[in-house]
Formats: C-alpha cells, sequence, structure tokens
C-alpha cells in the first residue's frame, strides 16, 4: 500500500510549510507598521500528511497500528495516530516559529494572539479523534462532532497571548463565538465596525475585567439537513433535520447537562417557545437558493 504518512515537505506544494514562509515573510516586510496576520492553517485538516521527523517521533512512542486504508475519505495512512499527533506537534512547532519572528522583529510584547479552531474535531479521514479524546469530555462521533451543533462540533477552546494585557495563566467563562472577533478587533485598534452585525467585543474579557454574558449566541448550518442552535443563559436549544421538514427544539440544561443527553424540552415549555421566536428572529434568508429553507416557505 502507498505510504502516505510522510509528507515529501521539502516540496513547495506542501501547503503547511509554504503557509508559514508567507507569513514569516509577511512579518519581516511589514514589521515596521502595525499589521494584521490571520493565519489559517491547515493542520491537523485530513488528509493525514506531515513530516517525517514527527511521524518517526510518535511511532516510536505509540508502537505498531494498523494502517488506514482510506475507506472513510481522503488519502491512505500507513500510520493513521502517528501521523495525526505529528500533524499537531508540527503545528506547535509552526506557532512557535511565528512567536520567535514576533521576538526577533521586537513586537512580541506589542502583539495580541488569539490561537482557536473553527469547529471539533472531525470523524473521517483516518482521524481517530476518539483515541485522542479530541473533544472531551464532548463526544467526537459523527452527529455529535464536526458539522454538527452539539458541543462536540462549536465549543472550542480559544487561547489568547498579549504581554502586560492578559494576565497569565488565568481564565475566563465568557461565551462569545467567532463573530464577537471583529468587535474585538475593532475596539482594540479604533478600527470601525459595521453596524449591522451581531458581535460583542471581549476586550473586557481579556483585560480580566467583569463583563455581561451575551443576551445569547446563535448558529445556522445548513448542512447535514438543516441545523440551528442557539445558547441563552444556562439553556441550550438544537433543531435538526430540518430540510427534512422538522421544527422540533431540542433543550438542554447546559449546567447540570454540558453533554447533552437528557432533552428537557416538554419540561420547559416557555423556554421552548422564548427560543422559537428568538430562532426565528434571528434567521436570514439566504442569498443562494441551495441554501434556502423550505420549513420557512423559502423555497
Amino acid at each position: 500500500m502507498h505510504d502516505s504518512s510522510y509528507a515529501d515537505y521539502e516540496l513547495e506544494e506542501y501547503a503547511p510549510e509554504l503557509m508559514l514562509d508567507r507569513a514569516l515573510g509577511f512579518m519581516e516586510k511589514n514589521k515596521e507598521a502595525p499589521f494584521f496576520l490571520y493565519f489559517a492553517s491547515p493542520l491537523p485538516h485530513v488528509p493525514l500528511q506531515a513530516p517525517r521527523k514527527w511521524v518517526d517521533h510518535y511511532r516510536e512512542k505509540f508502537g505498531e497500528e494498523g494502517p488506514y486504508i482510506g475507506d472513510k475519505g481522503y488519502f491512505p495512512c500507513r500510520y493513521p495516530k502517528a501521523t495525526y499527533a505529528a500533524m499537531i506537534s508540527y503545528l506547535d512547532e509552526q506557532v512557535g516559529a511565528l512567536i520567535q519572528k514576533l521576538k526577533e522583529i521586537g513586537e512580541y510584547e506589542n502583539t495580541l494572539i488569539i490561537f482557536s479552531s473553527d469547529n471539533g474535531p472531525t470523524y473521517v479521514g483516518g482521524a481517530d479523534t476518539p483515541f485522542f479524546e479530541s473533544a472531551a469530555p464532548f463526544s467526537t462521533e459523527y452527529g455529535r462532532a464536526k458539522g454538527f451543533v452539539y458541543e462536540g462540533g462549536i465549543r472550542v477552546p480559544m487561547i489568547a497571548s498579549w504581554p502586560g494585557v492578559i494576565s497569565p495563566n488565568t481564565q475566563s467563562n465568557h461565551p462569545s463565538s467567532f463573530y464577537d472577533v471583529m468587535p474585538t478587533l475593532g475596539e482594540i485598534t479604533g478600527a470601525p465596525v459595521p453596524s449591522d452585525i451581531d458581535g460583542q467585543s471581549f476586550l473586557s474579557s481579556l483585560k480580566g475585567e467583569s463583563q455581561a454574558a451575551p443576551e445569547f449566541l446563535y448558529w445556522e448550518f445548513p448542512a447535514y439537513k438543516g441545523q440551528q442552535a442557539l445558547i441563552m443563559g444556562k439553556w441550550k436549544g438544537i433543531r435538526k433535520n430540518m430540510f427534512d421538514g422538522n421544527l422540533r427544539l431540542e433543550l438542554y440544561d447546559m449546567e447540570t447537562d454540558s453533554t447533552e443527553q437528557i432533552d428537557v424540552a416538554h419540561l420547559h415549555l416557555d423556554v421552548v417557545a422564548q427560543m422559537e421566536q428568538i430562532l426565528k428572529q434571528e434567521h436570514v434568508p439566504a442569498e443562494i437558493e441551495r441554501f434556502k429553507w423550505e420549513v420557512f416557505g423559502e423555497k
């Protein structure tokens, strides 16, 4: 079987290395002026590929393992667990290179670094995320992880570093979503923020100051048969299979059931009604035909 565990990463076509080179060059070029760098690394996204040195490192740690034969999408891989771990260590190495570059150009102390993920872990391509407990305590299985609005699919950690502003080794439980990043950066830089967005700056939380939680957080995802989700205080509401005509809301008490095991919608009809109104209020019909919702009478 073709061994695609290793990327011939001397070639420029290996995207992670090419992206790092471009990012380092961008910082060097703009070191005399304020800059914003969005480093959207494909690591550790499938297909499973990583530099040989990191794969060998984890082969020694994990020992012998069976191959991934490519039956769940993407490329086959001789050492799937070792390669997945290698991809994460390679990402860590690249983040270290970016930070070292900031120090070299004298901007580390003057830079806010935010590190996060765009969604929860996958279940395809040979990535054995249950083995790594990638979403613990949430599930990494199909229907509960990437692509779905349960906590395993949308709840991800965020790490922020800003010397002199963010106190080291502190934590915040302030709930936020990615649409809060633009107003946060706008408040920090003084840049104007569009008035028609839903996000709220979390700069106060970064500084360790008290900040009121948003009234609610809203998600909408047309893939996987159509989904909506809403977090409002301790409550989490979920609709799924909406392209099949389903509008029933699942309701979970996140204070006592953060892994969303017990649907209590029938016990809190008032909360369900309030959430249904917000879900109707927040939905905006899509411009693209295939993203329109028949259940809402849009096609």
